[in-house]
């Protein structure tokens, strides 16, 4: 004998909210906003996609395992980044794009314009950007006749020695420029801002054809991780 089969009708009810099981970066970040991410995170949402089989999401903690996180990165310089796994020029040109406009927003710049107060006032400019530098440079602020910012040239680059800093080289954009005084910088990648003597022997070597041509030095700030040595400051000028 057959049994009758009878259908249950349910009644509707409220619709049911579906929870995603995957919520990627670019949702947390407009629901929970960018502080809520990981550096993971947001180093995906700057590569936007991955390679290789791997999400943005590997690629970026592979990328930061590699580096030692986010500070080492933004030292690398993009050639370095073009030869880690899943990186190409596109996406290592992105990273360090991101890295410098984080960088020029963390520092006080001297705008062209602006007057220098003090050695702090190089310090601040110029921390951020050579505290990273593995190598010494040397530069030189100029400057009107009112001590205000006309530019700044990279002179030279590598250990400092009275070869390397020249002063043709020191003061010829100074004095294209018609420029009143410099101020000269340099780093010491090793962090420690004491001057050295041959610091001292390049200063007073710089200080005196600038007293020739009528371009006065005002100051020498060495920038290191451990802070600034003015030798203005300091009575050596």
């Amino acid at each position: 004998m057959e049994l009758e089969q009878k259908s249950e009708v349910v009644a509707p009810g409220p619709p049911r909210t579906v929870i995603a099981s995957h919520e990627g970066p670019r949702e947390r970040l407009h629901r929970l906003g960018a502080r809520a991410l990981s550096d993971a995170e947001l180093l995906a949402l700057l590569l936007r996609n991955g390679s290789a089989g791997r999400g943005a999401d590997e690629l970026a903690q592979s990328v930061l395992r590699s580096c030692g996180g986010l500070a080492p990165l933004a030292r690398e310089e993009p050639q370095a980044l073009t030869r880690l796994s899943g990186l190409g020029p596109a996406k290592s040109a992105s990273l360090v794009a991101a890295c410098e406009i984080g960088r020029r927003l963390s520092v006080r710049r001297l705008e062209v314009g602006a007057r220098i107060h003090g050695p702090a006032d190089v310090h601040a400019h110029f921390f951020d950007w050579l505290r990273a530098c593995e190598f010494e440079q040397f530069h030189a602020i100029l400057l009107d006749g009112r001590h205000r910012v006309m530019g700044e040239v990279l002179v030279s680059q590598g250990t400092l020695t009275a070869s390397l800093v020249h002063p043709r080289e020191v003061f010829r954009s100074a004095i294209r420029r018609s420029a009143a005084a410099i101020v000269l910088v340099h780093n010491h990648p090793s962090g420690d801002p004491a001057p050295s003597s041959e610091d001292c022997r390049v200063t007073e070597r710089l200080v005196q054809a600038g007293e020739l041509l009528g371009i006065r030095v005002l100051d020498h700030v060495v920038v290191a991780e451990r802070g600034f040595h003015s030798f203005s400051e300091a009575g050596a000028l």
